[in-house]
């Protein structure tokens, strides 16, 4: 039995009744929301295990309230839109969501995801609980990264993705298997994912983005992490 709440933001009252329904029918508890503006209301007011967020919406828009979202919350986020360019998901996952499903969706797809989205990876190695690199520093159990001796905030995915790396450094991880790690096991093709989120990180953890010293590229293959000090 689902215990899980889910917060379902459209503008379009028959698609919230429809998702609610369904939702409600295999045992999560669903809050509504019309629009961008209501809910950040909701988050601060209800705190949802998940939000499901349209893209098009009047006000503030999907993009702009994820990125609020964002800023405050590490609840899981999955965007429904009916853009399917890369652009658009590239945007999505910049802005901080955890995934982004095309409408019209199968329900049996976007539980899918909705489960994935509320795992944490557990990764089959116990990994190192800190890590630290001149002005960089990381404690994986308290979750919280410095740079400079000033806070990071780092994305769910962000965090989970840097950690599995740190704890194989020195070796290229594959696409696919950082993918099915972090993402979970229906995943392994979503390498705009996988690009997105390490640029981001590299805005954030590396002092040249453009040169990066830690997170680099292993061409035709996937990321490795490296320790310069190594």
């Amino acid at each position: 039995m689902n215990t899980a709440t889910i917060l379902v933001v459209d503008d379009e009252p028959q698609l919230r009744r429809a998702m609610k329904a369904t939702l409600t029918d295999l045992g999560y508890s669903v809050i509504e929301a019309k629009s961008g503006e209501d809910a950040l209301e909701k988050l601060r007011e209800e705190a949802p295990d998940l939000i499901l967020l349209d893209l098009n919406m009047p006000g503030i828009g999907g993009l702009e309230t994820c990125r609020a979202i964002r800023e405050t919350s590490e609840v899981p986020i999955i965007v429904l839109s009916v853009r399917n360019a890369e652009r658009d998901k590239v945007q999505v996952l910049d802005a901080g969501a955890n995934d982004y499903v095309t409408k019209p969706f199968g329900i049996q797809e976007l539980l899918a995801r909705i489960r994935a989205a509320m795992r944490r990876p557990t990764f089959a190695e116990p990994g190192t609980s800190q890590f630290q690199n001149g002005d960089l520093s990381i404690d994986f159990e308290t979750r919280r990264v410095t740079l400079h001796g000033k806070s990071i905030r780092l994305t769910p995915k962000e965090f989970d993705l840097l950690k599995f790396l740190v704890d194989h450094a020195g070796r290229p991880i594959p696409h696919r298997k950082l993918l099915q790690t972090v993402w979970g096991p229906d995943y392994g093709d979503e390498v705009e994912y996988l690009r997105v989120v390490v640029n981001q990180l590299r805005k954030k953890i590396e002092p040249e983005p453009s040169r990066p010293r830690f997170l680099l590229t292993e061409p035709w293959v996937g990321y490795r992490f490296a320790s310069p000090d190594a």
